[in-house]
């Protein structure tokens, strides 16, 4: 195989220079990169990727199919820091990462498109639109895929534990005394389902009789909506004693409005949130920490399994757990 030695030694020129040259560095000259790049055509030059590409009928790419219509995804600890440990692993085992979008070469484009366009070997899929036509039709594809925080049939999962952090989450403010607990949540997707099942399973395994009044729906990561709902709940005749907020970012719309009613936390009120963020710790609020890092990087190496044996990788759902800290926010009452 011609090496970038054999390129250097036609040239008259330096192994350092062939790769600049041959990979766009500004500091060579014009004519000197001309020369090379001429020379390794000729020669039959294959870059490192490019030959084992050829060699094993893959770009060694992964496609990373991330939406978020709020654009705060990646502003949002929970998913940069899974979406980072995710580059992390898959970078570790030789693959690159390429974020899929609706548009090839300047042209509108299918997720599908952009995909076979940029030829990936599999592709991630999270904090999507999973009813999305442009998504399903991605999914069933055949493309190697693991989905993040949803199932589809037949497709490879990596689920955090939402049932049992909720659950853990009532058991902790019930333990503290608590009867009347609101939770306020987030729009309607799996991760939601899962999180108000396992409010409404503690609830009951307690013997909690909760009022529908009590649970609300907002929008993840939207401290405006969290606000109006925290609102609504203090203007009820029977103010909840502790309030779970969708997650933690969330909560600072209904910390202002509690500190604009002059209720103190967690004196006057209790409060909860969900993620685990830097920002949670800081404050020191009592939430549910969801093990991001160990998500991304499950998802990277199940994937990658996946390209390369997918005749023995199972195709199942893998449920990471996290863990519940106290901080100082729920009070106890009893």
């Amino acid at each position: 195989m011609v090496s970038m030695k054999d390129i250097a030694q036609r040239c008259g020129v330096s192994v350092a220079t062939v790769s600049k040259a041959l990979n766009g560095q500004p500091d060579v000259g014009e004519q000197t990169r001309r020369r090379v790049q001429q020379v390794a055509k000729e020669l039959g030059y294959l870059s490192n990727a490019a030959a084992r590409a050829l060699k094993t009928n893959r770009t060694y790419h992964l496609g990373v199919l991330f939406v978020d219509e709020r654009r705060s995804g990646l502003g949002h600890e929970y998913f940069s820091s899974m979406l980072e440990s995710f580059k992390v692993e898959a970078e570790s085992r030789g693959y690159d990462i390429t974020f899929i979008n609706h548009n090839v070469a300047g042209k509108k484009s299918t997720y599908l498109q952009h995909c076979l366009y940029r030829g990936v070997d599999g592709v991630v899929i999270a904090c999507v639109d999973f009813g999305d036509p442009q998504v399903r039709e991605l999914v069933d594809s055949g493309i190697p895929m693991v989905t993040i925080d949803h199932i589809f049939d037949n497709r490879l999962a990596v689920i955090s534990d939402n049932v049992n952090g909720l659950e853990a989450l009532v058991r902790y403010i019930h333990s503290r005394g608590h009867r009347k607990i609101a939770f306020l949540h987030g729009e309607q997707t799996t991760v939601t389902r899962n999180r108000l099942t396992g409010f409404y399973r503690a609830c009951e395994e307690l013997g909690l009789d909760i009022p529908d009044a009590y649970i609300r729906e907002c929008v993840y990561h939207d401290p405006q909506r969290c606000a109006q709902a925290t609102e609504e709940l203090l203007a009820l005749p029977v103010r909840p004693t502790c309030i779970i907020f969708p997650d933690d970012f969330s909560y600072i719309g209904g910390m202002n409005v509690l500190q604009d009613h002059g209720l103190r936390v967690p004196e006057d009120i209790s409060v909860a949130g969900y993620d685990g963020i830097h920002l949670a710790r800081v404050m020191n609020l009592t939430t549910y920490s969801q093990n991001a890092q160990l998500l991304g990087s499950i998802a990277a190496e199940r994937l990658i399994s996946l390209i390369e044996h997918p005749k023995t990788t199972l195709i199942d759902r893998i449920l990471v757990s996290g863990t519940l800290l106290e901080g100082r926010t729920v009070r106890d009452i009893r």
